[in-house]
């Protein structure tokens, strides 16, 4: 008996010692881990952490595009991007679930505002084992209203994401030379970023200024992934892109865009390009072509990916005897009264014919034979100079060269002088080849009295942070190829390209303004070899300058392989020309009559100022006041305070009271705009020159937003329009007074 205790008594005492040690090796084990923070050679503190710190993103900011006057061209604006919580355990409230609930009726709602088959919405939504779906680039870059519409529908479990959207505000405007952008798939850790990366253009050009460098957040966060409160968070904020300013000028861009349309929809030719430069600057003020694109949805884009303006080189045609007109002036070869025998030129067993099938027209002198675009004149005056003299010309011009103009791709074209039949034609255009651009800069020289600037459409590039400029573009003298006195000459022969009885530029002619230019026609190339054949198969062109004297823009127009319905190849490219060079003279308040003795006037702030005294300060001072409204005190005007004008132009005044129409009538496009932005007004116009008639009535009360349509008249129209109407006015008053006779001789029964 004694024994069994004593055994009993070993035993519990082993293991009361066994556990003793357990508990020993335990305590051990925890104080280790409890003073040194590490088991197994792991740190549990840094485990934890990598558990529930998160580091999320920051997405930068993409750099704005402003045209030269700070308007918006390319930005970055808020989008949304739909997506679905599939996991159950998010709901705790299950009147008020958080998870998708009725994959069937979601799927049915959501097909209704995203482009995507209501199966492929349902197989999303019914993915096993998934948190949370989205729906790929069709639930992405949604709108602020498609996102109340969506939320309207009180769909549970149905999210949005914030993200930003590059947003182009003016739609086809300089698609090509702008660009787009493309949301690219990259992942960072857990997160699946979509960056905004340029795919052509600017966008693409100057991607790594326009390009920001993305924060980040550090926090932690619950199991959820949601942060825990009161808990440190680590912010290093985006490096957002730097913003870059273009020398475009929205206004006459949109004046560019408009006539490019018309001629696409009229004629549906196979190209058409155009360009507006400052002549003193090099400026680029507008470049569009057709076909387009828009940049927000790439319609278009399969159809021409190309740059045509610096990408696209072509035989310039007849535009190219400016330049060999010229070096004949600079050379005191050209004599424009001197004769010769037009029709044909031998080039040894070759003939160079002029445009009428070589029958010429008899012996004319050579300022005849620029006038009627003589080829045979251009063959005669390289002869007198010299191919090697014109050669040292051509380089002078910089054709064969890029102009440096700093956008993609640039070609320099290839001049085809080997041979001489290949100098002669040169001479007036043909074979060798040619840019846009190099013709732009080339005329340049010819505008701004033999100074030939680089033409530039990067004015600076400003970052965000200091907004200081870090890249700045100026006027650039890029040669001197011809003196003051030629470049004046010439511009007085190409005046009378558009003037003279037989001139081939009459159709270019611009009520009030001067115009220099040439017109150019050249045959298309065939892929096989030769040229296309066909009256629809060639480039129509016209490279001008006005005002003639002293020319402020350049305006290069080309329509290729137009549907013509019997009119001239010139009418087409006219509707280019004309229209954007006029309304940018008088956009740029470039007065068709220019007064140079008128005084110019540095306006005050006439803000809150008595309405009469105002009017008549101006009225002294020769200057037109404007009222728009019925109050007695102004309250706004156009132009700004501190602006110039010359004595004659308008001032438009908004008063208190009630906001009221002015008579329009024989106001210019820029009158208009400048009374219509400053009360709100949408203008809406046919026709081309002076308004001739105005929807609302001189004196009506006007809202902002209110619609005005105007009919537009050249001069010499609206003096037909007028008579016509005074004509009309008189037979009315006529018959009326003939029925009031009749009445008052009928008798009465």
């Amino acid at each position: 008996m004694n024994e069994n205790r004593m055994n009993m008594k070993r035993g519990a005492a082993i293991l009361f010692v066994i556990f003793a040690l357990l508990f020993f090796v335990l305590f051990t084990r925890f104080l280790f881990i409890q003073v040194s923070g590490k088991a197994d050679g792991h740190s549990l503190k840094n485990e934890a952490l990598q558990k529930y710190l998160r580091t999320d993103v920051l997405e930068s900011k993409r750099g704005t595009i402003y045209d030269q006057h700070g308007s918006v061209i390319a930005e970055d604006t808020t989008s949304f991007t739909l997506a679905a919580i599939l996991d159950p355990s998010m709901t705790t409230n299950p009147k008020k679930p958080k998870h998708v609930t009725d994959p069937e009726k979601t799927a049915k709602v959501l097909a209704k505002f995203i482009d995507m088959d209501r199966s492929e919405i349902e197989k999303r939504l019914k993915k096993k084992g998934a948190f949370q779906v989205e729906f790929g680039k069709q639930g992405r870059d949604l709108s602020n209203s498609v996102k109340k519409k969506i939320e309207a529908e009180k769909l549970p479990g149905i999210i949005f994401l914030r993200d930003s959207k590059r947003f182009y505000p003016n739609g086809k405007f300089a698609s090509h030379l702008i660009g787009f952008t493309q949301k690219l798939e990259q992942k960072k850790g857990s997160q699946i970023l979509h960056h905004t990366v340029g795919q052509m253009g600017i966008e693409k050009t100057y991607e790594d200024y326009l390009r920001g460098k993305d924060g980040k957040i550090q926090y932690t966060s619950d199991l959820w992934g949601y942060l825990l409160q009161d808990k440190k968070q680590m912010i290093q904020e985006p490096d957002d892109g730097d913003d870059i300013y273009l020398t475009i000028d929205t206004k006459i861009q949109t004046f560019l865009e408009d006539a490019l349309n018309e001629v696409e929809k009229e004629y549906r030719p196979g190209k058409a390009f155009a360009i507006v430069a400052d002549a003193k600057t090099g400026k680029i003020l507008a470049m569009g072509q057709r076909p387009t694109f828009h940049p927000d949805t790439r319609e278009g884009l399969g159809r021409n990916w190309s740059n045509d303006l610096v990408e696209y080189s072509f035989e310039p045609g007849s535009t190219m005897k400016i330049f060999t007109l010229a070096a004949a002036i600079e050379e005191g070869v050209f004599h424009p009264n001197e004769l010769y025998k037009s029709g044909r030129y031998k080039v040894g067993r070759e003939a160079v014919r002029d445009h009428n099938g070589g029958q010429g027209w008899g012996t004319i002198t050579y300022l005849e034979g620029v006038q009627r675009s003589s080829n045979v004149a251009m063959a005669n005056l390289l002869e007198k100079m010299g191919p090697e003299v014109f050669r040292q010309y051509l380089d002078d011009f910089h054709f064969g060269q890029k102009t440096g103009i700093r956008l993609p791709n640039e070609a320099k074209g290839q001049i085809l002088y080997n041979y001489p039949l290949e100098q002669v034609t040169t001479a007036f255009g043909q074979g060798t080849t040619v840019t846009a651009m190099q013709l732009i800069q080339a005329a340049t020289a010819v505008a701004n009295d033999g100074k030939m600037m680089r033409p530039y459409v990067i004015d600076k590039i400003v970052d965000d942070k200091t907004n200081k400029a870090i890249v700045k573009h100026g006027p650039e003298k890029v040669g001197e190829p011809i003196s003051k006195e030629t470049a004046e000459k010439t511009r007085e022969v190409l005046k009378s390209v558009t003037t003279a009885e037989h001139g081939t530029g009459q159709i270019y002619q611009i009520q009030g303004y001067e115009v220099a230019g040439k017109t150019g026609t050249a045959q298309m190339p065939n892929p096989k070899g030769g040229y296309l054949h066909g009256v629809n198969n060639y480039i129509f062109s016209f490279l001008g300058m006005a005002p003639a004297k002293n020319p402020q823009l350049v305006v290069y127009a080309a329509v290729a392989q137009p549907k013509l319905n019997g009119e001239a190849g010139s009418v087409p490219v006219s509707k280019i020309f004309n229209p954007v060079m006029r309304n940018s003279l008088q956009y740029l308040n470039i007065e068709p009559k220019q007064t140079p003795a008128a005084k110019a006037i540095q306006l005050k702030d006439f803000t809150d100022e008595n309405l009469g005294e105002v009017v008549g300060g101006l009225k002294a001072d020769k200057i037109e006041p404007i009222v728009m409204g019925t109050g007695k005190t102004v309250v706004s005007q156009s132009p700004e305070a501190d602006s110039t004008i010359l004595q004659g132009e308008k001032v438009i005044l908004q008063t208190d009271g009630t906001v009221t129409m002015p008579n329009m009538e024989n106001w210019s496009l820029r009158d208009v705009m400048k009374a219509a932005s400053l009360v709100g007004l949408k203008v809406s116009y046919t026709g081309e020159g002076y308004v001739a008639s105005q929807n609302i009535k001189p004196g009506a009360p006007i809202k902002k937003g209110q619609k005005l349509i105007l009919k537009l008249m050249k001069q010499e129209e609206k003096l037909l329009f007028d008579q016509q109407e005074k004509e009309r006015k008189q037979e009315e008053e006529e018959i009326q007074k003939q029925e009031t006779e009749e009445k008052q001789e009928a008798p009465t029964e």
